[in-house]
């Protein structure tokens, strides 16, 4: 069994040499273009979905509707929590990338 975890680890320290490059497909920079253009999609997307909650949870306080106020509460730390990783995205997966695990 011990020969078995030591063999496991020799082989999980080995470098393969495989790195990330930017010649190596076809379309890739079209693919980087989509991938910018979900991420404005999905900014607009919590822009609006923001500028919803804020209004229901301003209806909802008007109202004395304490449901459609705190829905519209949750809605609003939604919508900036969304747009605070979608706007990272790049810095969260640059940082991530860079652990070397071992």
């Amino acid at each position: 069994m011990r020969s078995i975890i030591v063999h496991a680890v020799v082989v999980a320290n080995q470098d393969p040499g495989i790195t990330p490059n930017s010649s190596g497909l076809p379309g890739l920079p079209a693919l980087r273009q989509m991938a910018g253009a979900l991420l404005t999609f999905g900014l607009v997307a919590c822009v609006a979905a923001f500028a919803v909650s804020a209004a229901a949870w301003a209806l909802g306080s008007f109202n004395n509707n304490s449901h459609y106020a705190g829905k519209g509460k949750t809605g609003c730390l939604v919508a900036a929590g969304a747009a605070l990783l979608i706007g990272s995205a790049n810095a969260i997966i640059r940082f991530f990338s860079g652990i070397n695990v071992g």
